[in-house]
């Protein structure tokens, strides 16, 4: 199939500018209190007394960041600053260290432990801040949530990471990321975005003791969270390892897939790269075979018994454009390139919200809206849709610079 590169990225560069990051410019900022809206639905009411999430915040600082950093566009600065500056000031532990995990629409908090995925995202926020601005007070603020995590978080014995903590950095019996998932002490969802995280600190920070700390866990992601028989992630487990679920995440194998290449890419080990290589396009496969619908959308979860969920929501698509593009740049596979378009087609035909912008949260198997109301909330956020426009704005700008120097 012959894709015209140039028209792509003209229509996800439109996406992303006048759709998704406008969205979130007009609507997300609460005037009144400051900071942005803790909840606001598909139809832009405003629930104003909504608990504020460090979730939400820290995607919005860094996907503004981001922004900011390619474009150059002072009212990308405007939200990135906004957001840098609420995340410092109402949810950061000035005893403890760290920061809470939400708090109220006038800035108490609300929930106090210290969620590893949380600090993960601050780390990957303030690093990306840093990373756009040059601001040193935000990559310290990034190396030193490094520091609390590998102070506190660490397993020295099994390696990895655990899920929570409280407050003061203790035990905690409240592990669960949300009401989805199971309270266990390891998850990979926690260790993939602390992955991700460090992969961005290290690009600002390219310190040995990071580089030590990323490659670990890029062994740990290949040895312990991948499945070596089905190429799936397996999602919960033990402080040992011992895997507590048999369900199936299609969203997260196939964003799993270019971020543990992303991860080795940047550490530059030639043997470790080809591993995380293969796995990637292990993990790639197995989503393109089992997890892709006839009309481009990628299911949501699935167990041994087969599909357990078959709607679509947003975030999953999202990463699919870019986790089949990058398996495509890895193997020169067209399959795989036309399946990264097939998703982007998917969203354009049934995620986007033409009438209130932005996207819906998710859509049915047969392509209907579903009944779940969220746009701004405390995880419908703009990183996994800004992230994939950011992604594929520069790979096929890339494609295009390498096929006219041939």
């Amino acid at each position: 199939m012959e894709i015209d590169m140039k028209a792509w990225r003209a229509a996800i560069d439109s996406e992303l500018r006048g759709n998704i990051l406008d969205f979130w410019m007009k609507h997300a900022p609460d005037e009144h209190t400051g900071g942005f809206h803790g909840y606001v639905s598909r139809e832009l009411e405003v629930q104003a007394d909504a608990d504020r999430s460090l979730v939400l915040n820290t995607r919005i600082l860094w996907t503004f960041s981001a922004a900011y950093r390619i474009y150059g566009d002072q009212q990308y600065l405007d939200m990135a600053r906004r957001a840098y500056d609420y995340v410092r000031r109402y949810f950061a532990d000035r005893e403890y260290g760290g920061l809470y995990w939400s708090v109220t629409s006038d800035g108490k908090t609300s929930s106090d432990k210290k969620q590893v995925y949380g600090q993960a995202f601050a780390i990957y926020a303030f690093s990306e801040y840093g990373r756009a601005t040059g601001d040193e007070e935000a990559l310290n603020e990034a190396i030193e949530l490094y520091r609390v995590l590998e102070r506190h978080a660490y397993d020295p014995v099994n390696r990895g990471y655990v899920e929570a903590l409280a407050r003061d950095w203790t035990e905690t019996d409240d592990n669960s990321l949300s009401s989805k998932d199971l309270n266990t002490k390891k998850s990979m969802n926690t260790h993939l975005h602390v992955l991700e995280a460090y992969t961005n600190l290290y690009r600002v920070w390219p310190s040995e003791e990071l580089r030590g700390k990323l490659k670990e866990l890029v062994e740990v992601t290949i040895r312990h969270i991948v499945d070596p028989v089905t190429a799936h992630f397996l999602l919960f487990f033990d402080m040992e390892w011992n895997s507590q679920s048999n369900h199936i995440s299609y969203g997260h194998d196939i964003e799993g897939s270019w971020l543990l290449h992303e991860a080795a890419e940047a550490l530059g080990d030639s043997e470790l790269l080809a591993e995380a290589k293969s796995v990637a396009v292990r993990m790639a496969e197995a989503t393109y075979l089992e997890g892709v619908d006839a009309d481009g959308g990628l299911f949501n979860e699935a167990g041994p018994e087969g599909l357990t969920d078959d709607a679509k929501d947003w975030w999953p698509q999202a990463e699919a454009v870019v986790g089949f593009y990058n398996a495509y740049q890895l193997t020169d596979e067209a399959r795989y390139r036309d399946a990264a378009l097939a998703s982007w087609h998917f969203i354009e035909t049934y995620l986007v919200d033409r009438k209130f912008g932005e996207w819906f949260w998710s859509v049915t198997r047969d392509g209907n809206p579903s009944d779940n109301p969220q746009k701004i909330s405390a995880w419908k956020c703009p990183y996994h849709n800004g992230r994939a426009c950011f992604e594929l704005l520069e790979r096929l700008e890339a494609a295009e610079e390498a096929t006219q120097t041939i």
